[in-house]
């Protein structure tokens, strides 16, 4: 069982989000039959084996084992990771934006979309992942965003120019700058 598994086709999606089939999901951490699982969330054995079926034809669910059981075969299923992640580009899009620099909407959500996948990618198995998060909020005055947004862009180009060797480990760095909604703060 992988620890994540990224979704970037709508079809997964469509599957994924129906609210039985996640409860069915969720028995499916460990291997079970169906008639298991329908015991567990009091449904029929029928009726789960329809909602293993769709999850196994998206990849969400494995087929781990078979069992006879009085003459018949029994499947034994298992989900196939303990996360599930959707990719943004699923969720959709905020507008269609024909500029798409550096400082539109569109490019940060695509940078956000490639640093979940870079991270769901990652092996969680490695003895060391180094790795930092900041988050904060900085309050600029108007007139003054541009050159705000001038020094972040200059601040950052200094450390890719220091650190842009070929030699070392590879680091990625994703840096996103967009205005806050009001929150009375």
């Amino acid at each position: 069982m992988r620890e994540i598994l990224y979704l970037e086709q709508i079809e997964q999606a469509e599957v994924l989000l129906k609210p039985q089939r996640v409860e069915v999901l969720r028995q499916l951490a460990e291997p079970r039959t169906c008639t298991e699982v329908a015991a567990r969330l009091d449904q029929t054995p029928q009726r789960v084996y329809y909602h293993v079926k769709q999850l196994v034809a998206a990849g969400l669910v494995e087929l781990v084992n078979e069992r006879k059981v009085r003459g018949i075969t029994e499947g034994i299923y298992q989900a196939a990771a303990r996360s599930y992640w959707l990719s943004p580009r699923l969720v959709g899009r905020i507008g269609l934006r024909k500029a798409r620099d550096e400082l539109s909407l569109g490019y940060l959500l695509d940078l956000m979309e490639e640093v979940q996948a870079d991270i769901a990618a990652l092996d969680r198995a490695a003895p060391e992942l180094p790795s930092i998060g900041v988050s904060g909020q900085i309050r600029v005055p108007a007139e003054q965003r541009q050159q705000f947004l001038h020094d972040l862009q200059t601040a950052l180009q200094d450390l890719f120019t220091r650190y842009g060797g070929s030699e070392g480990d590879a680091f990625k760095l994703a840096v996103a700058c967009y205005p806050k909604g009001n929150d009375n703060e």
